[in-house]
């Protein structure tokens, strides 16, 4: 299934800056970055629930937001793109 996540991690001292950098680089180990803090993820079920699971434990659920998309597996007929970049394909994706 096709999963938007987008976060907004508080970066006003240094273990906000370092909680940023740690959920960025566990999204982009699932997924494609289409905005700063934005990642279209393909999943299956049990690899939503481990990243999930990742992404609240690093986050500061007091200063900082999370937030799941959840677009299903027929998000093609749910997602149009237009722009520079090309369209959201699964390949080249690391699936972990």
């Amino acid at each position: 299934m096709l999963v938007l996540i987008t976060y907004d991690v508080c970066t006003q001292n240094a273990a906000g800056k370092a909680r940023l950098r740690k959920v960025a680089k566990e999204c982009v180990n699932y997924g494609q970055r289409v905005q700063n803090s934005v990642f279209e993820c393909i999943l299956d079920s049990s690899q939503l629930l481990l990243l999930k699971d990742k992404l609240i434990s690093l986050i500061n659920e007091k200063e900082d937001s999370l937030r799941f998309y959840y677009l299903g597996n027929n998000y093609k007929a749910k997602v149009e793109h237009f722009g520079s970049k090309s369209s959201y394909e699964a390949e080249g994706i690391l699936m972990v």
